[in-house]
């Protein structure tokens, strides 16, 4: 007999999906560009589905695919055969090619049949489209709406709305007719003999509640120098690059201030930990530091004044993420309104951020416009993010529907004892503590060079901590003391060892004995893959390798303890993990998912995918950038 549970609706797997991007908008697929087959396909603007299903034929029947060719991030050409219109004979006669693109209020087809033959050859293209209104949570959680958007066919197309979204249709000289709930879509067309014909259609759209937009022109990326040495990186960082300048928004109250999306599908809007991380890794390309800036600025703008627990606002804290209307995950109790700041490290991050972008280039009067929010940032810390006045930072979620966990690792069982019992809150997350020294003792700098405030005290605040950390955290252990992952609400250090510690290095906050113990447990065979490094040890109870936090690699994480490592002078211990990988990124076709599984490389040799993971995603993406700066650049300034 065989065991199985009730049927409960299931999150989709993406990662045998295409998808083509320029957020806010994206178009997810089968390989031969059809839609309806998976549950994430559909046409997206914002956190809406426009499209859910889409179906293409020729004569009658379906094209035989034979090709996806990706052009860019935002364009693919699907190539396939229409062999029902072919002469006698082995050669095929007559393709299609259909090219998909993506701008940024919509999606664009045009679908081009070429044909060899000496004759004319006439027949009917048709196009089978179902119209969607379903929020994006929606989709995530496996369900659907439940109904279909009233439509409205014109002579020249269609229009729908629902979820404050308005699409429109254009049918560009289709004969367009209502159908069982979709648009019908044909076209009589005649192929000319050795020659071609095109159609096609476009489907754009208003979402009049949206809180971010896209970004049309070109990214400027400043070439690298030296280039990357290992074809593996030159491949991901070009494909990187790529995803990057699809991943670009503004907010619509700031639309001056660029930053990065944190990753398709599931978050084309504003979070403060990813868009930090990603444009700290992007400095060495960041042509004109445009991203740098606008990250730093949009963050300060919804920068916290006071202090409303349902938000989780306070003075001084930098927001977690902006959303057009409350977030609801489904079966989750989990609840967070359109401006949410729960989140524990976007607030040193972002003074680390300015810090560097400042050692980069930006202007002191640019710097010095951001003073009184560097200011907030700091006093925050000290105020509001050391809650019992322990001299560390921890958090809680004080709303009982908000985030449990508000690190990076922010699923519900990532803080776990090596038992496999979740810690009890509020946590003191060990690389949060590391974050605060780095922003406590650079913001010291910056506020020092331009006259402000108190540097001194900021100094000493960051030597309290660092004693505080080398009291509290440490774990005796046969293979050489670590650091915990956290400590619980009893001040207890939780005993799991953990990707975290990697986050310690290149922060200033370890000693170079400390440093040490860190890198060689980093690359033991525990915690180093051969894919990258595991959030999780494998000599842990917890540990699973397709767990999301507890036992797979995620590429930012590999890269910040990759940067970290060849900032404390590690080069070689940094060398195997960013070796793990580059090692990966072919598996990938050089788009590294936002994580995959932990499985070892030598027991499986190719990368096994996590089949939820985001992808392209702001910070996997930029972790190129930020590999190749560790092994280009091993001495890197902390």
């Amino acid at each position: 007999m065989t065991d199985t549970l009730p049927y409960t609706a299931l999150q989709p797997f993406l990662d045998q999906q295409t998808v083509v991007l320029r957020a806010p908008a994206q178009a997810w697929s089968a390989d031969d560009g059809e839609m309806g087959g998976a549950a994430i396909h559909g046409i997206y603007l914002g956190d809406v589905r426009l499209v859910s299903a889409l179906r293409l034929t020729v004569g009658g029947a379906e094209p035989e695919h034979i090709q996806t060719v990706p052009l860019s991030a935002s364009s693919v050409r699907f190539e396939s055969l229409l062999r029902r219109l072919d002469a006698p004979g082995a050669d095929p006669d007559v393709r299609a090619s259909l090219v998909r693109t993506v701008a940024t209020t919509g999606v664009h087809e045009r679908l081009t049949l070429r044909s060899r033959l000496d004759r004319d050859v006439t027949t009917e293209v048709r196009i089978d489209l179902y119209p969607d209104a379903t929020i994006m949570e929606t989709v995530k959680a496996g369900l659907s709406s439940g109904s279909l958007p009233e439509t409205v066919v014109t002579p020249d197309g269609a229009r729908w709305s629902g979820e404050n979204a308005l699409a429109t249709l254009d049918g560009r000289g289709a004969a367009v007719v209502g159908d069982a709930g979709g648009i019908r879509l044909a076209w009589s067309v005649t192929i000319p003999a050795r020659g071609s014909v095109t159609v096609g259609f476009d489907v754009t759209a208003d979402v009049a509640t949206a809180v971010v937009a896209g970004v049309a022109d070109p990214a400027r990326w400043a070439p690298l120098d030296p280039p990357a040495s290992d074809d593996r990186l030159a491949r991901w960082l070009d494909r990187a690059l790529d995803d990057l300048e699809a991943l670009r928004l503004t907010t619509v109250e700031s639309p001056d201030d660029v930053f990065l999306a944190a990753g398709a599908p599931w978050f084309f809007t504003l979070f403060g930990r990813d868009s930090v991380w990603a444009a700290r890794f992007l400095l060495p390309v960041d042509d004109g530091l445009r991203l740098a800036r606008g990250t730093l600025r949009v963050l300060a703008g919804l920068q916290g004044t006071e202090r409303v627990a349902e938000t989780a606002e306070q003075p001084g804290k930098i927001m977690h993420e902006l959303r057009s209307q409350t977030l609801t995950i489904p079966g989750e109790n989990v609840s967070l309104p359109p401006l949410y700041f729960g989140t524990v490290d976007a607030t040193a991050l972002w003074v680390c951020l300015l810090h560097d972008a400042w050692r980069n280039g930006l202007s002191d009067d640019e710097v010095r416009a951001l003073l009184p929010h560097l200011e907030a940032a700091l006093a925050w810390m000290r105020d509001f993010g050391d809650s019992d006045g322990d001299g560390l930072l921890e958090y809680v979620d004080e709303t009982g529907h908000g985030l449990s966990n508000q690190g990076w690792k922010d699923s519900g069982d990532s803080v776990q004892w090596k038992t496999g019992e979740l810690a009890e809150g509020p946590i003191a997350l060990v690389e949060v503590q590391a974050y605060a020294y780095e922003a406590a003792t650079h913001g010291a700098d910056l506020l020092e060079h331009f006259g402000s405030g108190d540097p001194a005290a900021w100094r000493a605040w960051a030597a309290r901590l660092r004693s505080r950390v080398a009291e509290s955290f440490w774990i005796d252990d046969p293979q050489g003391a670590y650091p915990a992952i956290a400590l619980d609400a009893r001040k207890r250090p939780v005993d799991t060892v953990t990707s975290n510690i990697g986050h310690l290095l290149g922060t200033g906050l370890l000693t170079p004995a400390e440093a040490s113990l860190v890198a060689d447990r980093l690359v033991s065979p525990e915690m180093s893959s051969g894919f990258g490094l595991r959030t999780m040890s494998t000599d842990a109870t917890g540990y699973w390798p397709l767990s999301y936090h507890g036992g797979s690699v995620w590429t930012h994480d590999t890269a910040i303890a990759v940067l970290g490592l060849a900032r404390d002078g590690f080069a070689q211990e940094a060398a195997v993990l960013a070796e793990g990988l580059l090692a990966a990124a072919p598996g990938f076709d050089y788009r590294m998912p936002e994580l995959h599984s932990g499985d070892d490389a030598r027991e499986i040799p190719r990368p096994v995918p996590y089949p939820a993971a985001c992808r392209p995603q702001a910070w996997s993406a930029a972790a190129a950038v930020a590999v190749w700066s560790a092994l280009h650049a091993p001495l890197l300034p902390r």
